[in-house]
């Protein structure tokens, strides 16, 4: 009889979670969650992202190939660099009280040693693993409830250190820790507010640290360990279809889409690690589509299109990446830049300060002084040993070449090839200025040719700085102080400039026509939304077969006597004649400029160097090419302007 209810029950228990994979992850049931963890057993520690079979073979598998071994040896690094500090402490920062470095400080540090440990056994590791989760357990707080990515990556460090150290801790500091990540973590959490239905990075970033503290102490609180899955499961479609739907495009640019998509990719690999599915998380339109969004929008010169509040910034390393190749079976993704950039992410030997980390929160790495972008401390580095997989020579990306997306902030990416280094790249940029950490950017572009990036994007502004003043950096209402940061407004993007105006916050430029095959890709925005002073704004770029590219505006319904500029954005240097053509020339190469439209226009370089408020960076090295034309009595201008690699005879 006992043997028939057992049957039975596993019968239903089977039922569940089948229904719970049948159905969107919105609907699933708390039921159908505690099936689904039943299901597939307590399960011992470590469990967490690694368990315990896997971390015996773990280091035979890295020492098995190029890539593990080189990242064995930068993780033994970064783990001696740690041992060189001082323990953490509870350092608040900015105007807000911030706690965010010391918890990315925390999430960088505690992984790493504890992988360390586990994969060499020195002790060493081990016992300054220890004394930092004390110190962090001792704490205050881990910050304030509407600071929850403060609390949520600090939650998620301790989670990780204490699974992966469990047999090691003695039972006391067992029990100090458990209590610090209910109490300052998991208590925290419980009282909700808006990252719970978050439709930016915030929900999976605070899911996944919630969710890692309570399947950490799923023995002690079973129940709420459900309750927090649960919740889990049910609220981040809001921010997977807000981030990724239909076509794996990001709202918030390529910095955030490392810091969301990586911590989504943590919360899937606990779900289906854990309960054994991820309850259909995986399966949201565009979650898939987006494996391919790095190498899209890096051009052949490593920059990345750094639309909205990105910094200007080359490929970085992601744990997201490596992921996706091994859950889409994709080794194709690690070709074009990961592999490169890996290695020598993982042969850099950079020298870290405590008191050095960037003050953005899309950061994800320590700052130092190096001038090397490869100088830095990717906080997630840890997580990538279990999904490194050597990469085979000879693989050819299979992402798209030409790429429209859609979603409610659009993008155009154009590209002639993926495997020849003088590529011909250009990224448009449509959409409302009030995105998600959105810029007055709209019909803005970078271009790539022989290797060069030559249209830049200045990309963010620091939050700190700003948010020290008082300013309203987050009120994206038409005359706040927003838009009066120059790098976040028209003024210094690649873009048209109306009237001296700024773009219509409440406006949106489509992509209105896009043709990404034949000889000639090429795409049209209408950015006549997002102006008051003209009824039709139309830009255009074109690839040609000849290797050029040729983008073309035209304006109707202008007031006659308007003034309309174009710009561009460059850290080249400008030669002097500058009527008709002009010539950029940076690292031994040369771009020619040619106003089809106009053999006798003027170009007019400004730099840009200097802070144009108080409140603004600098711009070290850059200048805004420029020219300006008066609208005429029919109220229709037309520019056409040629990019040509090489100087024009």
């Amino acid at each position: 009889m006992d043997v028939r209810l057992r049957w039975l029950g596993s019968l239903v228990v089977l039922a569940l979670v089948s229904g719970a994979q049948a159905q969107k992850p919105e609907g699933v049931t708390r039921e159908q969650v505690a099936a689904a963890m039943a299901a597939h057993g307590q399960g011992g520690h470590p469990r967490l992202f690694v368990d315990g079979g896997r971390f015996k073979t773990l280091r035979a598998e890295l020492e098995s190939h190029e890539l593990g071994r080189l990242a064995l040896e930068r993780l033994r690094f970064d783990a001696e660099q740690v041992l060189a500090l001082p323990l953490l402490t509870r350092e608040l920062e900015g105007k807000l009280q911030r706690l965010l470095q010391v918890s990315r400080r925390a999430l960088h540090r505690l992984p790493v040693l504890a992988m360390a440990y586990r994969l060499t056994g020195q002790e060493g590791y081990l016992k300054r693993c220890v004394a930092e989760l004390d110190a962090i357990a001792a704490f205050k707080d881990w910050c304030q409830p509407n600071l929850m990515l403060d609390v949520s990556e600090m939650t998620l460090a301790v989670a990780v250190a204490y699974d992966w150290l469990y047999h090691d801790l003695d039972e006391a500091t067992r029990d100090r820790v458990a209590k610090a990540l209910l109490e300052k973590g998991l208590k925290v959490g419980q009282k909700g507010g808006g990252w719970v239905k978050a439709r930016n990075n915030w929900g999976p970033v605070c899911h996944g640290g919630m969710m890692a503290a309570a399947l950490a102490l799923r023995e002690r609180h079973p129940d709420l360990a459900v309750d927090v899955v649960h919740r889990a499961v049910v609220n981040l479609p809001v921010s997977m279809r807000a981030s990724f739907s239909p076509n794996g495009n990001y709202p918030e640019g390529p910095g955030y889409w490392l810091y969301g998509t990586e911590f989504n990719v943590l919360v899937l690999t606990m779900l289906q690690d854990l309960l054994g599915t991820d309850f259909g998380l995986a399966d949201i339109p565009g979650f898939r589509e987006t494996a391919d969004y790095l190498d899209v929008v890096t051009g052949p010169s490593g920059w990345v299109f750094n639309y909205a509040d990105c910094r200007a910034r080359k490929h970085e390393i992601s744990c997201a990446v490596w992921w996706f190749a091994r859950h889409l079976k994709r080794p194709d993704l690690l070709a074009y830049r990961e592999r490169e950039v890996f290695s020598r992410y993982c042969r850099s030997r950079p020298s870290l300060s405590a008191h050095l980390f960037s003050d953005a929160h899309l950061e994800v790495h320590y700052t130092t002084s190096a001038a090397s972008e490869d100088f830095y401390y990717n906080r997630l580095f840890a997580f990538f040993l279990p999904w490194l997989q050597p990469v085979p020579e000879g693989l050819a990306p299979a992402s798209p070449l030409n790429w429209s997306p859609g979603g409610g902030v659009p993008i155009v990416i154009l590209r002639s090839s993926w495997d020849n280094a003088k590529a011909a790249f250009i990224g448009l940029k449509a959409g409302p200025p009030n995105g998600p950490h959105g810029h007055m950017d709209a019909g803005s572009f970078v271009l790539d040719m022989e290797g060069v990036r030559w249209a830049h994007d200045l990309g963010m502004e620091s939050y700190s700085s700003i948010e020290a003043r008082g300013m309203g950096l987050w009120d994206m209402k038409q005359a706040s102080d927003r838009w009066a940061i120059y790098r976040l407004n028209n003024f210094s993007h690649n873009t048209l400039t109306i009237g001296n105006s700024l773009q219509l916050v409440s406006g949106s430029a489509k992509v209105a026509a896009f043709e990404g095959g034949g000889p000639t890709p090429s795409a049209t925005l209408n950015l006549s939304p997002v102006y008051t002073n003209a009824t039709s704004v139309l830009r255009t770029a074109t690839l040609l077969p000849s290797g050029e590219v040729r983008l073309d505006d035209a304006l109707k319904g202008l007031a006659p006597g308007t003034p309309v500029r174009w710009a561009m954005m460059t850290k080249a240097a400008v030669d002097a004649a500058r009527t008709g053509s002009v010539v950029l020339r940076e690292d031994g190469k040369r771009l020619t400029l040619t106003a089809l439209h106009d053999a006798k226009l003027e170009w007019k370089p400004e730099d840009a160097a200097a802070p144009k408020n108080t409140w603004d960076s600098e711009n070290l090295g850059m200048t805004l090419l420029m020219f300006e034309a008066i609208a005429p009595a029919s109220g229709e201008l037309k520019f056409s302007i040629l990019f040509s690699p090489g100087e024009k005879k």
